[in-house]
């Protein structure tokens, strides 16, 4: 199987109105935000040969040796890991897996279901009729920026539907549940979270929920909504009444800054919402990128999910530490993080972990050799001990900020000829490959491909020779040439091409550079991001939206850093800069020699036009089975953009940045906002043809989900816009349906 590098390009880049359109596409930035990190674990076997895949632990359970040397794997049942003692808390994972509420009439998880595929099995929508939904109801949930949050929204929220309720968390983490059918709010809850917790943006992206084991119906917190916060608490709510949990943690809230160090608002913030497994509600945290090398630590922590009491940490840094540090005492300090959605696997009792880079991006010349080992891989953890089971690299010395935003997704891998399936899962990169990879081993199912990095940079023998490649699919295109600037005017496309010319780039992984600028393509936002990819499972389609945009980036002196006054954000700085800006502009990357500009999108100074032609965003229809690729298309038209700013209204589909992902049902159809163009559309999945399009009130970067009640099918998106994305803010869920027979 090759890798396919067919994407459609622009071939009417010159055209007047495709010009005007894309100039002022809002590409400053799809924010990402800090990496993830790991946690307590015998110290690493090193990487195998190709440093891609690592065996940690067989996949049976804790009995089993965990390590290379053959080790025997902690025993939940044993005097060190028995429940209670501070620093070894108890393994409170049940040992068996738990029946899991699944996709269909209800949307349980944050990707949909269990297996987080983004499919729904419901068929009433079809392209036959779709041109017939209609606007059903409107909720609002009344959080809107104003004064120190002025300017800082980006809220990215998908709902959870289970019962007759949905169940949402705002920017700010407001809970609320509103009725399935009307959209009547039945409960809201507000965890008081301060503005100035906002990282780079208020972002919630959705919640958990949990059934707790034999309880009865009428008992408090039966079931329970879990999220967590911008301010690093984790936070359990009655699913019936919102009312907090007070058998959980602290009256229904765990201080995740515990173990953390010096509380620094904005610098440490959970968006995602936990992964629940066999108990247990797994979180990472994003951590502020590019402000020091002494960051907060990166730690994933396991709590149980009904007591809130922490059952496990992982500290990659120091392997020792299972639990909570010792007073006086911090998890380690600048390792990755896990600032994206992680998946959870009931049966196998893992766990998939995201992990993104270093706390300093873009030097990796002082990084320990724990920072070198996790950074940028899928990484299953055992949920019963806390202990890595295998990991996956994707990139080597990450310089580039490539962490893995994507949640992975876990499918039935159709082996060669029709010879049965493999249990596996799915993961989607920033740089655009993606892999196919045992669940239980994390071993590639497809062949892995070497890419020879190129020379140069400010580090020297600090890089990696070759970055691994997936040999089944990759979004990404090929490598950019002078032909691809372009502009509104021929001034603007002259600035361009003079630009590329005076730029370091020998292609993807070129090494950062001070000395002049250097392009970083695919930029750090995709490829895939967070929106992560669906998956078809009925017709073995996986459907991937993607960004096509480079960064122009230069690392900075730390002489001019300083003359700069480039500080961190634990240093005095400007509140009101907390959240304004884009992840890597002026970052002062505190402890390395260089500081980092990143020009996010690369857009050319005054008109903010990009130097690359379109498209900059498309969706992709991929053969499962094959990683062929069925169809592409831009994704995402004209109507909003347009010179310095100002909208076109030209609906002409010419591919704009876009952020969030898409689903698909089994009634044909592909569901997705994302774009720029504040549209939300239904896309044939057979075509890649849209059938219908509605304006919503703001930005769509968000995720929807498809539901049923009361023989309806429903389908819901948050327009809740994005600063980053120049898209416009709102407060907005809309529901759309068939009209009624």
């Amino acid at each position: 199987m090759t890798m396919t590098r067919q994407l459609t390009r622009s071939g009417s880049a010159t055209a007047l109105a495709t010009i005007l359109a894309l100039t002022a596409s809002p590409l400053a930035a799809l924010a990402q935000e800090t990496q993830p990190a790991p946690q307590e674990t015998p110290t690493p076997a090193p990487a195998d040969a190709d440093g891609t895949t690592v065996q940690l632990a067989p996949a049976e359970g804790p009995d089993t040796p965990d390590d290379a040397t053959g080790t025997a794997a902690s025993d939940p049942t044993s005097d060190s890991f028995a429940p209670g003692t501070e620093d070894q808390p108890g393994a409170l994972a049940a040992s068996e897996p738990a029946e899991q509420p699944q996709v269909g009439s209800d949307w349980p998880f944050w990707g949909g279901g269990p297996m987080a595929t983004r499919f729904s099995p419901l068929d009433q929508i079809t392209p036959d009729n779709v041109d017939g939904l209609e606007k059903i109801w409107t909720y609002r949930t009344g959080d809107m920026p104003s004064g120190k949050t002025e300017g800082k929204y980006s809220p990215e929220g998908t709902p959870l539907k289970v019962g007759d309720a949905l169940y949402i968390c705002s920017a700010m983490n407001i809970l609320s549940s509103v009725d399935a059918k009307t959209g009547e709010e039945r409960w809201r809850y507000d965890p008081k979270v301060a503005p100035e917790a906002i990282p780079y943006g208020a972002s919630c992206r959705g919640v958990a929920y949990y059934k707790t084991p034999d309880a009865p119906d009428d008992q408090a917190c039966a079931t329970r909504i879990i999220e967590g916060t911008l301010d690093a608490r984790l936070v359990a709510v009655d699913a019936k009444t919102g009312e907090p949990c007070a058998d959980f943690g602290d009256n229904g809230s765990v201080d995740l800054w515990a173990g953390i160090g010096e509380k620094v608002p904005g610098w440490y913030a959970v968006t995602a919402p936990p992964a629940i497994v066999r108990g247990i509600a797994v979180t990472g945290a994003q951590v502020k990128d590019g402000q020091a090398e002494d960051a907060p630590s990166g730690v994933i922590r396991g709590y149980d999910a009904v007591t809130g009491e922490l059952a496990w940490a992982w500290d990659l840094g120091n392997p020792e530490l299972t639990g909570a540090p010792p007073e006086g005492e911090t998890y380690t300090r600048g390792t990755p993080n896990m600032w994206t959605q992680a998946t959870g696997d009931e049966e196998l009792g893992l766990v998939y972990l995201p992990l993104g880079n270093s706390s300093v991006d873009y030097y990796a010349g002082n990084r320990s050799e724990a920072e070198n080992q996790w950074s940028t891989s899928l990484v299953a953890l055992d949920v019963t001990t806390g202990k890595p089971v295998w990991q996956f690299q994707t990139v080597r010395k990450d310089v580039w900020d490539y962490d893995l935003g994507s949640q992975a997704t876990l499918i039935d891998f159709p082996g060669k000829d029709g010879g049965g399936t493999t249990p596996a899962i799915l993961l989607p990169s920033k740089q655009g490959d993606i892999y196919i990879l045992d669940r239980a081993t994390g071993e590639p199912l497809v062949p892995i491909e070497e890419i020879t990095a190129p020379k140069g940079g400010v580090e020297g023998d600090a890089y990696a020779d070759t970055q691994p490649s997936s040999g089944y699919h990759t979004l990404r295109k090929d490598d950019l040439t002078e032909a691809d600037m372009w502009g509104i005017t021929p001034l603007d496309q002259l600035f361009c091409r003079i630009a590329f010319r005076q730029a370091a780039y020998d292609g993807i992984y070129t090494h950062p550079t001070a000395d002049r600028h250097w392009i970083e393509y695919p930029g750090y936002n995709g490829g895939s991001d967070w929106g992560s990819v669906a998956v078809d499972t009925d017709k073995g389609i996986i459907v991937a939206n993607y960004n096509d945009v480079p960064n122009h980036n230069r690392l900075i002196p730390r002489e001019e850093a300083d003359k700069r006054n480039l500080k961190p954000i634990n240093e005095k700085q400007n509140e009101s800069e907390g959240g304004s800006k884009a992840e890597g502009a002026g970052d002062p990357q505190a402890g390395s020699p260089y500081a980092i500009d990143v020009n996010a999108g690369w857009r050319a100074p005054v008109t903010g036009i990009p130097c690359k032609q379109p498209p900059l965003g498309g969706i992709r229809a991929i053969d499962l089975a094959t990683g062929k690729t069925l169809w592409d298309r831009p994704l995402g038209t004209a109507r909003r953009n347009g010179p310095w700013g100002i909208p076109s209204f030209i609906p002409l589909s010419i591919g704009t940045p876009n952020n969030g992902g898409s689903m698909v049902s089994k009634g044909g159809l592909i569901f997705i906002a994302a774009a720029t163009d504040n549209l939300i559309r239904a896309i044939d999945e057979k075509t890649g043809e849209t059938l219908w399009s509605d304006v919503l009130p703001a930005g769509g970067q968000a995720n929807p989900i498809l539901y049923e009640q009361d023989g309806r099918d429903y389908l819901v998106i948050q327009a809740g816009g994005h600063h980053f994305m120049e898209t416009p803010v709102g407060d907005y869920y809309i529901a759309y349906a068939l009209p009624e027979e």
